[in-house]
């Protein structure tokens, strides 16, 4: 085998290697075949053809385990963020689902405590009510299903004036209770507060008709309820 060893000057050449160990593996080569030639020191530049055969393939391989290792913890990286990121996002959706549920849920339980209505609703007390205002305090306490019912009723028996008074029976309100007095089970104001008036109103309909819906369809049946 011909040696080729230039001191101190970098060959540039694709198949020069230049380091220590390369050397000490060519300095152990040298003692196991017995041979008696100088060792080359460290810092000399060792070409390919300087190397045995069984080291060259010795070289290659680990090369190629190093970037067969980098290779597969660059995929384990990336698989492991591609699945942070599919966590992260089941767990964002899960979290707006779970946000919408529950807006529906408070708007299903808004729309259906409109619907029923509260009986204990309570107002300040006016020196006086417009219609709009005893309208609005109506579909408060009756309810959205049942108020155009109830406004029916109220509509034809007092017109909406919470001081209508029947000249020929004495009945009073808006729902033309007969006599007035009853409604002093719901409160003493109820010559002068229409949501004592609607409250009294609203128990004896649902109390004789089952709703005022119920009372409503007696109504149109006999003109009364």
């Amino acid at each position: 085998m011909s040696r080729i060893s230039v001191r101190g000057l970098a060959v540039a050449s694709a198949t020069a290697v230049t380091t220590v160990g390369a050397v000490v593996g060519v300095a152990s080569g040298a003692d196991k075949g017995g041979s008696t030639e100088p060792v080359e020191a460290a810092g000399t530049t060792t070409l390919l053809a300087d190397i045995p055969e069984g080291q060259q393939v010795q070289q290659a391989s680990l090369t190629e385990q190093i970037q067969a290792q980098s290779d597969a913890a660059d995929t384990a990286a990336r698989q492991s963020a591609e699945q942070a990121a599919r966590k992260q996002a089941a767990q964002d959706a899960a979290a707006k689902k779970k946000a919408a549920d529950e807006a529906a849920a408070a708007k299903a339980r808004t729309e259906a405590a409109a619907s029923r209505g509260d009986a204990r609703a309570s107002f300040p007390t006016q020196a006086s009510y417009t219609i709009a205002e005893v309208q609005a305090m109506a579909q408060q306490i009756v309810g959205s299903n049942q108020f155009a019912c109830f406004s029916n009723i109220v509509t034809r028996e007092s017109g909406w004036r919470y001081t209508a008074v029947n000249p020929s029976s004495g009945a009073y309100g808006l729902v033309q209770a007969n006599p007035g007095t009853k409604m002093a089970s719901v409160a003493s104001d109820w010559r002068t507060n229409p949501a004592t008036q609607i409250k009294w109103g609203l128990n004896y309909m649902n109390s004789r008709y089952g709703s005022p819906c119920g009372a409503w369809q007696f109504w149109q049946a006999h003109n009364y309820y």
